[in-house]
């Protein structure tokens, strides 16, 4: 196991340790002298290395996406903490765990799976139970399922991901139903488990999150309707109405053409599956975010237009 993080590293300390290799560039110095900037990376976070010396050696041993290990000195420059790396060998990924280079989620994705289990098997439609049963006796696909993230960078962006967002909407589904009706509740629980099933073929993950082939080129909204048709077949007598509905809510939760959904939300539980899927992504990531920053103010969320205000300081104080 990895016993020295990014996180703890600090000024002048030697290291030693293994690290993931996010980015690899290389550059000359004024003098004419090849140099290479690096980001290690594991589950803490990341920090620059700079290779100063036998450049060109050391750069022939490994690629972006390798593990390698660093030997070097953390100094501070520029108020950052960055390494100066003096030799480094390439190791074979087979021998390290992923989820020291990977941030996972903080909840047990054993205990997640039976919760979420146990919320769609006490649906009353057959049908509906029989597609979902599907998926949970195919062991191949659960265990991607249990350790895919949720995305790249904007939410549940981590190990276990996936499979948190689904349940935290499922929850969220049996809150809001309570306070409408007309709800075909079993058809929005089944939505919500397949809304973004595919993701655990569009990412790969055992070393960064990275699309696949199939996810730059399909996408997980074509490989839901796929996956989702291909158990349908499977069980007998499925309605194709029903067929029909679970497909519209996968093909629609984007929301909007402009996000990806080829078709906008047109029931009421596909309106619903929209929103709160949304409301999910949108409130982890912001939390994510404030939890990273404990400032007053945290910093500009791109993806949002916007900061956000968390409190906890004075009035005058700086975020």
């Amino acid at each position: 196991m990895k016993s020295l993080f990014v996180a703890d590293i600090r000024d002048n300390q030697p290291v030693d340790a293994v690290f993931l290799v996010t980015a690899k560039n290389h550059g000359v110095t004024k003098g004419g002298n090849g140099y290479l900037t690096l980001k290690l990376a594991d589950r803490s976070g990341e920090i620059e290395g700079r290779v100063w010396e036998r450049a060109e050696d050391l750069a022939r041993r490994f690629e972006k996406n390798d593990f390698v290990r660093v030997r070097g000195q953390a100094t501070l420059y520029q108020g950052k903490i960055q390494l100066r790396v003096q030799d480094l060998s390439l190791v074979d990924g087979k021998t390290v765990a992923a989820e020291d280079f990977l941030p996972k989620s903080p909840y047990d994705a054993d205990a997640m799976a039976a919760e979420l289990m146990s919320i769609l098997r006490s649906m009353q439609n057959p049908h509906l139970r029989a597609l979902v049963e599907a998926f949970f006796t195919d062991a191949g696909f659960m265990d991607l399922f249990k350790r895919a993230p949720a995305g790249k960078a904007i939410h549940h962006p981590y190990l276990g991901g996936l499979l948190e967002h689904t349940l935290s909407l499922l929850k969220l589904i049996l809150k809001v139903v309570e306070n409408y009706r007309g709800i075909d509740v079993d058809l929005l629980l089944t939505g919500g488990f397949l809304h973004d099933i595919g993701k655990v073929y569009e990412f790969s993950f055992e070393r960064a999150v990275e699309y696949t082939d199939r996810g730059q080129l399909l996408g997980h909204l074509v490989m839901e309707v796929e996956l989702v048709g291909e158990k349908i077949q499977t069980i007998p007598d499925f309605p194709e109405e029903l067929a029909m509905l679970v497909k519209h809510m996968v093909v629609s939760h984007h929301g909007s053409l402009e996000f990806g959904s080829p078709r906008v939300p047109q029931t009421l539980e596909a309106m619903i599956l929209h929103y709160l899927d949304d409301l999910d992504g949108k409130i982890q990531s912001i939390q994510s975010l404030m939890e990273k920053e404990q400032t007053r103010w945290t910093s500009f969320h791109r993806a949002y237009g916007r900061n956000f205000y968390r409190g906890g300081g004075g009035e005058n104080e700086d975020g």
